[in-house]
């Protein structure tokens, strides 16, 4: 039996200040860098065997922060980096005020663009577009190490994680508009013969 872990990245500098992220390269804020910790104690007993992270750093650094407290694992444990994991883009959105968006297009409008599944905002991905390439890196990648028996650490964005949490879980594209990941809290799963379930 292997282990999957899941956590999306502590809050960012961006997320503090309510503006669209995205693929814009945020650091964590300091609020960000103390759930980071966070996760670090809670999953300091876990090994862990390969990383896998983002292109951004608010997700790099979000692992480089737990794995400094992990004490079951090895000194070298490899980290692999991939853009597939990265948030979903925001296109135009990206930098803007979500309060001051919702004002300027009704906040109606701005809740399908962040949490429908088919719907991109302006020049963006939609979280079916960004599936579109998490899932792809999931199957290729994570679930190969999951099948080694490695325990796996996943440090990654709200909807590249939303994505993997769709697949994994048979959520409809109707329920995916309610799920919410918080930052810097950890999801567990065993993968055990070819089945992922959640807990443990």
């Amino acid at each position: 039996m292997a282990r999957l872990i899941l956590v999306r990245h502590g809050q960012s500098v961006w997320n503090a200040t309510n503006r669209f992220t995205g693929w814009t390269d945020v650091d964590l804020s300091e609020k960000g860098v103390e759930e980071a910790d966070e996760a670090g104690l809670q999953l300091a007993d876990i090994r862990f065997d390969v990383v896998h992270t983002s292109d951004l750093i608010r997700a790099q650094r979000t692992a480089e922060i737990i794995m400094g407290h992990n004490q079951a694992s090895e000194d070298d444990v490899p980290t692999r980096y991939d853009w597939r994991l990265n948030e979903r883009h925001y296109g135009a959105l990206q930098g803007l005020n979500k309060a001051e968006t919702a004002e300027k297009h009704g906040a109606e409008q701005v809740h399908v663009w962040r949490r429908s599944y088919d719907v991109a905002p302006p020049e963006g991905e939609s979280l079916e577009m960004t599936a579109q390439r998490t899932i792809p890196y999931f199957i290729d990648e994570i679930v190969p190490d999951l099948e080694g028996g490695l325990n796996v650490l996943v440090s990654a964005h709200g909807n590249s994680l939303r994505s993997i949490v769709m697949h994994l879980e048979g959520i409809s594209s109707e329920e995916i508009v309610s799920l919410e990941i918080p930052t810097g809290e950890p999801i567990h799963y065993t993968y055990d013969e070819g089945v992922i379930t959640r807990g443990g």
